[in-house]
């Protein structure tokens, strides 16, 4: 049985089509990102799919149920951490997340345990609007994760967080995964979808554009490589007599070579003792999404 199933799913608003006949499947235990620029329809597939939106068409399935209308046996089942969380006024951290505990009748110890996996045990005792921006995030993610539930739902979980906090929380998102359950996952940070996600479904204008692992998707842009030797190291006139270099760019960090035969052009380097300082870079899942989704700004 399928986690998650989208069938044909349509929602518009006026003349926008924020969701455009998106159809696919994941699979229970799948860690799935979904990706695309602002205004891309991220979050209105999310809540499409959590059963807070009525589609205009088509069908969306949860744990073989469909979602509309509302299906309160599924609730339990999900878990769900939105762009903008709204808590109970006056409550501490702890507070919070010991309601949360109790409207899914949760023990409180398993609030306490997810109080202190989410980072916030010295704040407990913090109103959550005394949070920092960062650790605001947390108590939400907390929340939606205290019931234990089967499937869970993302919306930019990390935003705001500092470095240090991202990498914990994506150490404790690939553990939730791996002790079996569903995540989905919307996120800006393409290292953050590459890292975690065993696939992902970069979507713009309402539609899914390409579905498939970081690498499958990667390797299918076929995108060249980037070498670059530090400065000084070799000029640019005899790079460019280098076989397998099809350009080469002068920059603040030193001469670039771009390739489609990284290796090639290594053992070159390597024969020549130029391999000081190299730094090899090839194609990313930012460079696949910005190819499908194009450069231009989005508000």
């Amino acid at each position: 049985m399928s986690a998650i199933e989208w069938r044909d799913l349509v929602k518009s608003y006026g003349a926008l089509r924020a969701v455009d006949e998106v159809s696919l499947s994941i699979a229970e235990g799948e860690f799935v990102g979904v990706l695309g620029p602002n205004g891309a329809g991220k979050t209105t597939l999310l809540e499409l799919t959590e059963g807070l939106r009525r589609p205009d068409s088509g069908t969306a399935r949860v744990l073989g149920r469909p979602v509309w209308p509302r299906d309160p046996a599924l609730l339990p089942r999900m878990g769900v951490q939105l762009q903008a969380s709204s808590f109970f006024e006056r409550l501490t951290a702890r507070e919070q997340i010991h309601t949360f505990a109790a409207l899914y009748s949760a023990p409180a110890r398993q609030a306490d345990d997810w109080l202190e996996r989410v980072g916030l045990a010295e704040k407990a005792g913090t109103r959550v609007e005394r949070l920092s921006g960062g650790q605001a995030q947390r108590p939400s993610i907390a929340c939606a994760l205290v019931h234990e539930p089967e499937l869970v739902f993302l919306d930019e979980p990390t935003a705001a967080l500092d470095p240090q906090a991202r990498r914990n929380l994506w150490d404790l998102l690939a553990g939730i995964n791996e002790a079996g359950r569903t995540v989905v996952l919307t996120t800006h940070y393409m290292d953050e979808a590459e890292t975690l996600c065993d696939r992902v479904a970069i979507m713009d204008h309402g539609r899914i554009l390409q579905v498939g692992t970081p690498a499958e998707l990667i390797r299918d842009l076929d995108a060249p490589s980037r070498i670059t030797l530090a400065p000084g190291q070799v000029d640019a006139a005899t790079a460019e007599r280098l076989d397998a270099v099809s350009a080469v760019e002068e920059t603040a960090d030193g001469t670039v070579l771009v390739t489609r035969r990284p290796a090639a052009v290594v053992g070159l380097l390597a024969e020549r003792g130029w391999l000081d300082g190299v730094r090899v870079q090839t194609g990313t899942l930012e460079d696949v999404f910005l190819n499908l989704t194009g450069r231009e700004y989005r508000a």
